[in-house]
């Protein structure tokens, strides 16, 4: 008789078990939180990741949620672009997504061509280690992404080109384009369209993501007129301490109107990098990103004293990974906590 009620508790359990990870709020939480599971890589469970409607999903087609960390502007702190430190933030910090943010202006790509060097290393990295990578065209300053347009042509046929037989990358073509006279229709899309034909020549699959205006906020917008490709996906841009429903909302409706949103920069802080760390308010984004799918990138991987950086001014100043409690800042306490799963959601 013990081993019938053995039987029967382990069958409650599964049961149980599966319910709570299918009930509204835990609808991607079986697989999608670890980035090594079963000794396997997030890349080799995941595997070529696509698009099914408005979600992000593995080469089976079953829906999954990214979560990693952005580097700062590679200019500054490409150090931790290697893989001494991806692979700590992979295994401590349970990553399965590194951003590579490659500037373009403030001593970035357009005046320091070898900065494209660290991207190189965070590729090569990332494959190794079985993280996905984001290629990031750190439009900023610039504002029009159409002022480099053929820059980004090249550099991301070479990229794909070189890489886009692995399924680790995904490429963000156009950070947050910004000012009042660049729009979607005008700007934006046609710079966006160019570039994706130019990745599509050598990369049919892997995905790409397109920033929208005013600074990757008015993702809205852009689910107004979509471009034309199946595994595309329009970025969101936002800080906790600045940024609330008002972004949701416009969230909400590009889902609604059919376009994949992609966070692939946000901050626990005010949009200066300053302000602390708002728990709260990182907190109800962290579950709206979470029961609406939507993969995401904190910013960022820094020591410069900012609040929005993971370590404390001058830790870890030769990039070398490791870190102990002293070596964060609170927003670095914070995001590895919400990173291994151990703040209530």
């Amino acid at each position: 008789m013990v081993w019938l009620k053995v039987l029967f508790f382990t069958a409650a359990f599964c049961f149980l078990s599966a319910f709570v990870s299918c009930s509204p709020g835990n609808k991607y939480r079986a697989d999608t939180r670890r980035a090594l599971e079963d000794g396997r890589t997030v890349v080799e469970r995941y595997g070529q990741l696509r698009i099914a409607g408005t979600d992000l999903c593995n080469e089976h087609g079953k829906p999954v949620q990214l979560r990693g960390m952005s580097s700062h502007g590679l200019q500054w702190h490409g150090k931790y672009a290697n893989e001494e430190v991806i692979g700590w933030l992979r295994d401590d910090w349970n990553c399965q997504l590194w951003r590579a943010a490659m500037y373009l202006t403030e001593g970035g790509y357009l005046s320091a061509p070898m900065i494209k060097n660290k991207v190189i290393d965070s590729i090569e990295a990332a494959i190794k280690l079985g993280v996905y990578v984001i290629v990031d065209w750190h439009v900023l300053g610039s504002g029009n992404p159409l002022s480099h347009q053929e820059k980004a042509v090249e550099f991301f046929s070479d990229i794909a080109r070189t890489y886009g037989n692995h399924p680790n990358i995904i490429y963000e073509i156009c950070n947050e384009p910004n000012g009042a006279d660049v729009t979607w229709n005008e700007s934006i899309k046609p710079y966006a369209e160019a570039v994706v034909k130019a990745i599509r020549a050598y990369d049919r699959d892997n995905i790409i993501i397109v920033g929208t205006p005013n600074w990757s906020q008015d993702v809205d917008i852009a689910s107004e007129n979509k471009i034309s490709d199946p595994n595309l996906m329009y970025s969101l841009h936002f800080y906790a301490g600045s940024h609330g429903k008002e972004l949701r909302k416009k969230a909400e409706t590009a889902l609604k109107n059919g376009a994949p949103v992609f966070v692939t920069e946000w901050g626990t802080t005010r949009n200066t990098g300053d302000g602390g760390v708002f728990e709260k308010q990182s907190k109800e984004w962290l579950v709206f990103m979470r029961n609406s799918n939507i993969s995401w990138a904190n910013w960022s991987v820094s020591n410069k004293g900012e609040d929005s950086g993971i370590l404390k001014f001058n830790a870890d100043r030769n990039g070398r990974g490791g870190w102990t409690q002293d070596d964060l800042s609170p927003d670095g306490i914070f995001m590895r906590k919400v990173l291994r799963n151990e703040l209530p959601l």
